[in-house]
């Protein structure tokens, strides 16, 4: 059975050939025959290629390093290290099967460069080779790898001791609002960069120092095999073989040793560049240009010495020369900047004190940590702090309808270890206690805690819990307990504060920025509302009202085109506030929706109602509640008596009232019971199912 060939055209030949000579292809090859050099024989044309190959890399890593401005520019340097050590070893090997092998042969047995490193840094005497051999590796291996890997892992230590401090500003800047999400994201990428980097030097300073032993140990290995090959094989004399092999192997070391020698010198320059910024000349150039008196006094020196009795004259006079008039140079230059900064400091106008805008800014929310607390804000396990509170403010943005001001954490020394302080506008609102660590849990039914731990009180709703081990965790989850971490204590307390004080939070500001980004299509809404029928101020009193009774204000055009249909006729704030809770009805009841569909009530007897009705005083906006202390308890103990009945019920009940009473009724329930609410009749949606569970 015949099979088809496929033509050039059918294996679209271009585009393989592409796909071949892809960076990644050549990168993966380029790897594959380093380590083929290590079996495979190595002509002396293609040696000589490879030994100029591995200096110019060596020197182009060198320039490389000595211009880049940071040390994380050059990130790659670890795995170049690597390539490049592998590259010099694998030369060796095939520089050494030439050598073993056509030593006999002459100089030139182990190519063209071996030959000419062999003769111009020898001149034929191998003695002269050895010594300068052993002179480039102790200076490689005892002095440049051994001080820039201790410098690499010093620096890589304090990286890693240094970062929690630096992530903890960068979480303290993104809660204050400082800087963005991105920054953040960037600033902590270049954190772990960095520490990735140093960490990575660290180790890879190991790969120059094993790469001068094995230099080391190749010479003597091939000194050794030469001698005795050339001897027993070759029927040479001792000293023939001695000095042929010698001055082969030697050149090789010295061929192989200088690139080490110049990728050494570029790590070093690397990580000895610490926190500077620039390129290596410019840095040196301007720090030794920053006091001209050391260059005078240098210039001194050499005078003297120049002038010394058996002294050469010639060569310190010239460098006193050279170094004085560097000095002269550079105090000339700097006298002309200070002169220049002066100049331009009169020109400005003085500034005598701190900008005062800056010196009286508060935060509107702050909370403070003990030091205790500080490992929340970096836990290795669980959600962080910082993460919990930007999802904080995600929740009461889409659940409340505004987005509260950024929450500021700080660290105080003043407080406890674990205690933590919740400020609001500078003036402390809540603290608490937390244990890092252990987990907090509670009885959802309201029952005996069996677990071992220390009993408290949870801080947000005062309920009995207790702190637990980690390891009793799974164990209080099987019990049906709620167990919830540090953090998230803190987290939960802080939206309990957030939402009762949303109303001080709306600040004029915010209220202005949520009418700015309203989307386009309700802009003449605005423009037709605003100065004309309400004020800003007016709109913030109206929302104020309706987050102090737990309403969300994220349906915004709805409530400003009840603003702009009830103002006209309303007499008040208070007024404009019921009619606008009146346009809101289907969302007020459907927020009081249980279970089954039903929104639970109790409503207002008659006799209560003519009550307060007679205990009103005042006219429109001036109305005023004028009831008995009595008759105030009376009812209160009433209202709470028949709450309490329906929460044994398993129901969260609303008091209904009539229009005109209902911010009175509201007045004095949220004094005994906050998180009861309070309708009118005009607020009850027609589509809402009632579940009338009996009357006050």
């Amino acid at each position: 059975m015949a099979t088809a060939i496929p033509s050039a055209k059918d294996l679209n030949l271009p585009a393989m050939m592409r796909q071949v000579l892809h960076g990644d292809v050549l990168y993966a090859g380029a790897i594959i025959a380093i380590l083929a050099m290590l079996i495979l024989p190595t002509p002396r044309w293609l040696l000589d290629i490879l030994l100029a190959s591995s200096i110019t890399f060596s020197v182009m890593v060198l320039m490389t390093a000595l211009f880049a401005r940071k040390a994380l520019e050059f990130s790659t340097f670890p795995s170049i290290l690597l390539i490049a050590t592998m590259f010099r070893l694998g030369l060796n090997v095939a520089s050494t099967r030439l050598i073993l092998s056509k030593g006999h042969e002459g100089p030139d047995a182990a190519g063209s460069v071996i030959e000419a490193f062999g003769g111009f840094v020898m001149q034929g005497n191998y003695v002269i080779g050895i010594i300068v051999f052993a002179i480039l590796v102790i200076v490689n291996f005892v002095v440049i790898t051994r001080g820039s890997g201790r410098i690499a892992e010093v620096a890589a230590r304090f990286s890693l001791d240094a970062m929690p401090g630096k992530q903890m500003a960068i979480d303290a800047d993104l809660s204050a609002g400082l800087i963005t999400e991105d920054d953040a994201r960037a600033r902590r990428k270049k954190l772990e960069d960095e520490s990735n980097f140093f960490g990575a030097m660290d180790g890879a300073s190991k790969f120059v120092r094993g790469d001068a032993i094995a230099g080391l140990l190749i010479t003597l290995i091939n000194i050794i095999g030469g001698i005795v090959i050339g001897v027993v094989q070759m029927n040479m004399s001792l000293s023939d073989a001695g000095a042929s092999y010698t001055l082969l192997t030697i050149g090789d070391g010295l061929v192989s040793q200088i690139p080490a020698l110049i990728v050494s010198v570029a790590a070093g320059l690397l990580v000895s560049k610490a926190g500077a910024d620039g390129a290596a000349d410019k840095l040196m150039t301007a720090q030794f240009a920053e006091y001209p008196k050391a260059l005078a006094i240098v210039a001194g020196v050499l005078l003297i010495l120049a002038v010394l009795p058996g002294m050469p004259f010639a060569p310190f006079l010239l460098l006193a020369v050279g170094v004085g008039a560097g000095a002269w140079s550079v105090q000339k230059r700097k006298t002309a900047t200070a002169v220049q900064k002066t100049k331009n400091d009169k020109a400005k106008a003085p500034v005598l004190e701190e900008d005062p805008a800056h010196m009286l800014a508060i935060d509107d929310l702050r909370v403070e940590l003990g030091y205790g607390l500080l490992p929340l804000i970096h836990a290795e396990k669980g959600p962080r702090l910082t993460d919990q509170v930007k999802a904080l403010r995600r929740a009461i943005a889409q659940e409340m309808g505004f987005v509260t001001p950024p929450v500021r954490i700080l660290d105080n020394m003043q407080l406890g270890a674990n205690t933590y302080v919740i400020r609001l506008k500078e003036q402390e609102v809540t603290r608490g206690e937390l244990k890092p660590g252990h987990y907090l849990v509670m009885d959802p039914v309201g029952g005996v805690i069996g677990l071992v731990g220390e009993p408290t009180k949870e801080p947000a709703f005062g309920l009995d819990a207790m702190w637990i081990d980690e390891s009793q965790r799974e164990e209080a989850s099987l019990k049906g307990l709620t167990v919830v971490d540090a953090a998230t204590v803190l987290t939960t307390h802080l939206t309990e504060i957030i939402k009762g004080e949303a109303p001080e939070l709306l600040s004029y500001a915010e209220t202005k920025k949520l009418i700015d980004t309203l989307p386009d299509k309700h802009r003449n809404l605005v423009s037709d509302l605003i100065p004309s029928i309400a004020t800003v101020t007016t709109i913030q009193r109206v929302l104020q009202a309706l987050l102090a009774e737990k309403i969300s204000i994220r349906d915004l055009p709805t409530i400003l085109e009840a603003v702009a249909e009830a103002a006209p006729q309303s007499q008040g704030a208070g007024q404009l506030v019921e009619l606008v809770r009146a346009r809101l009805a289907r969302q007020i009841c459907g927020a009081l929706k249980g279970p089954n569909g039903s929104a639970p009530i109790v409503t207002l007897s008659a006799a209560w109602e003519n009550e307060f009705a007679d205990a009103l005083i005042g006219e429109h906006a001036d109305r005023q509640l004028a009831m008995a202390p009595s008759k105030l308890q009376d009812f209160v103990a009433a209202a709470l008596g028949k709450l309490e009945q329906a929460a044994q019920e398993g129901e969260s009940a609303a008091i209904v009232t009539s229009a005109g009473l209902r911010p009175f009724v509201r007045s004095v329930i949220e004094r005994v019971r906050p998180q009861t609410v309070v309708l009118s009749q005009n607020e009850i949606h027609p589509h809402t199912r009632l579940n009338n569970l009996g009357q006050i």
